[in-house]
């Protein structure tokens, strides 16, 4: 069994391995990671022969850790990627280069239409009827966009987003509010089968689905990085935070909002939530704790968005792709049906 793990950020881990009776046997650790002493290798692929193929992912990565010899250095990568890899092999995941990609950049269309799209579009690539996608939002008014589980009074101040004319409406994914001023935010959204991330924790699907951004954004200039959980971030600065939603079909939605522009006083004006974040962390304004992308690279949002499809359309071999008129009135009766709908965007009062 053979299984490879890029480390977001890092090196490439690959290991091949047998199972033998339900234990691992003929362990071998690869990449082109740095690891010091030489011989910790060795102690690495004793650590992990004879685990039962069971073991799960801390586990694994204990193992590992408990047979590094004192002071070694592991650089590019950490046992839990080790582990991650040894997960990979025993459920014979695939790669990216092994699916064939769209990127999507079509027409605008309203927030509650961009939802509804993420829905569909989910939904067809866990059932085979689409290929994986990555998608660029545009839209064609503001809007507040609460998580699945916020609760609506508790984060956004009606009358704040009224006066500066934000509609409010709710996604399928948890994870904090996001304003979607217009052409303000770079908003994408992936859509993969489950068996891309299979083997990884679901911390660690966060930043395997975003590495490519972090290396279109580095290519701007920007010294990105990844935070747990969800956030990507600059050295001044938060840019961007992910949500996912994994679906029963097999489909993944994971998507993203990157600041592009921002008036940190409107913001604290409309989200309640973003005064108490402001309050605990000692900010005295909600710039402070954003640093979006026009002031870090001076470039119109268009050419953010092209830096990213190229750097996708390289990185994976992505062709260029269009959402269908099915596709569209599909996701224009689920609007209707449900994002539209009161009982869904009170759905947590």
């Amino acid at each position: 069994m053979h299984g490879e793990y890029k480390v977001p950020g890092g090196k490439l881990v690959v290991v091949d391995l047998e199972v033998t009776d339900g234990v691992i046997s003929q362990f071998h650790l690869a990449g082109d990671f740095f690891l010091e002493p030489d011989d910790a290798l060795a102690d690495i692929d004793a650590a992990v022969t004879g685990l039962p193929d069971t073991s799960d992912v801390p586990t694994i990565a204990a193992a590992v850790r408990a047979a590094l010899p004192a002071g070694a250095q592991l650089l590019g990568f950490t046992p839990e990627s080790v582990a991650t890899a040894v997960r990979r092999a025993l459920v014979v995941a695939p790669g990216w280069a092994d699916f064939d990609w769209e990127v999507v950049h079509d027409r605008p269309v309203s927030p509650r239409m961009n939802l509804a799209l993420d829905e569909v579009l989910t939904n067809r690539v866990g059932d085979g009827r689409r290929n994986p996608t990555l998608r660029l939002w545009e839209w064609n008014e503001s809007a507040v966009v609460i998580g699945s589980f916020q609760s609506l009074r508790n984060e956004v101040d009606p009358e704040g987003a009224k006066s500066h004319g934000f509609d409010v409406v709710r996604r399928i994914s948890g994870g904090g509010a996001m304003m979607m001023g217009a052409n303000s935010i770079v908003t994408y959204s992936l859509y993969v089968p489950a068996s891309l991330v299979s083997g990884m924790t679901f911390a660690d699907s966060y930043a395997f689905l975003d590495d490519w951004v972090l290396e279109a954004l580095r290519s701007l200039g920007i010294d990105a990085s990844y935070q747990p959980l969800n956030d990507i971030a600059g050295p001044e600065g938060k840019i961007g935070g992910a949500a996912q939603k994994r679906l029963a079909n097999g489909g993944v939605l994971h998507h993203a909002t990157l600041s592009y522009d921002m008036d940190g006083q409107i913001m604290t004006e409309v989200l309640r939530i973003g005064r108490e974040k402001l309050s605990d962390k000692g900010t005295v304004s909600a710039a402070k704790r954003v640093d979006p992308l026009r002031r870090q690279t001076g470039l119109p949002r268009d050419e953010i968005i092209q830096r990213f499809i190229d750097t996708f359309t390289t990185r994976y071999g992505a062709t260029n792709g269009h959402i269908t008129e099915e596709e569209y009135a599909e996701a224009e009766a689920l609007v209707e049906a449900k994002f539209a709908t009161d009982a869904w965007l009170n759905r947590v009062p």
